[in-house]
């Protein structure tokens, strides 16, 4: 089993090279899972660091969910992973299974494309994006999948055939906890103090769409 990082000529393919998708787990309606596993997978194959350490993941979140005539949806949460790479010559990747542009994209080329900033919405959305440590969420989260049943307890969408996932305390199910967002907990600043939050945090922290980019560029590379 490999453990290293990919090496720069390698790593460079991958921004213009799709993977294919068929390669990591992913169960329709649960990103949150998929991610998980996609996480372990990248860090199995020697895609990523060995301890992950190299990953972020990304719940992306609305307000609301919406269906527009225009044919652009809002959802209520996404979850992606993030892979910062430190040769400053290579773009950090987005590594998203729903999504149809090249897997994976660097982490520019899929905010201009996929949240599009300069895109207006209405006033009632808001876009929030919390940033989790790939470490510390593959020891912390945990889902039995309750929030994919209806009140009479039947799934509202077939569920994964693997175990439902438990954190290393014993903990059964969080999902909860990431969800619980506000604009107030928002950070105003990248600074130190938001890197260290990243790195030690359970729950990372919660940025807007004008920081992401600028936080990642800020995290350095503890290789």
């Amino acid at each position: 089993m490999a453990t290293s990082n990919l090496d720069s000529s390698s790593s460079s393919s991958l921004a213009t090279a799709p993977l294919g998708v068929s390669r990591f787990h992913h169960t329709p309606y649960y990103c949150e899972e998929n991610v998980y596993l996609l996480c372990k997978k990248l860090s199995e194959d020697g895609i990523a660091k060995s301890d992950s350490s190299d990953l972020y993941v990304i719940p992306l979140w609305h307000q609301k969910a919406s269906h527009r005539a225009d044919g652009v949806i809002l959802w209520d949460y996404h979850v992606i992973c993030v892979q910062k790479r430190k040769e400053s010559n290579l773009p950090h990747l987005v590594w998203d299974l729903d999504s149809s542009l090249p897997f994976p994209s660097p982490l520019a080329t899929y905010v201009a494309e996929t949240v599009r900033p300069s895109f207006q919405l209405f006033s009632e959305f808001q876009r929030v994006f919390r940033i989790v440590h790939a470490p510390i969420f593959l020891r912390s989260f945990a889902s039995d999948r309750r929030h994919m049943k209806d009140s009479a307890g039947n799934w509202v969408n077939p569920p994964p055939s693997h175990e439902v996932i438990v954190a290393e305390d014993g903990t059964t199910h969080n999902l909860n906890e990431y969800m619980e967002m506000s604009s107030v907990d928002v950070v105003k600043n990248i600074g130190a103090d938001t890197v260290d939050m990243v790195s030690t945090q359970k729950l990372g922290v919660l940025v807007s769409e004008s920081k992401l980019e600028e936080l990642f560029s800020q995290i350095p590379d503890n290789s």
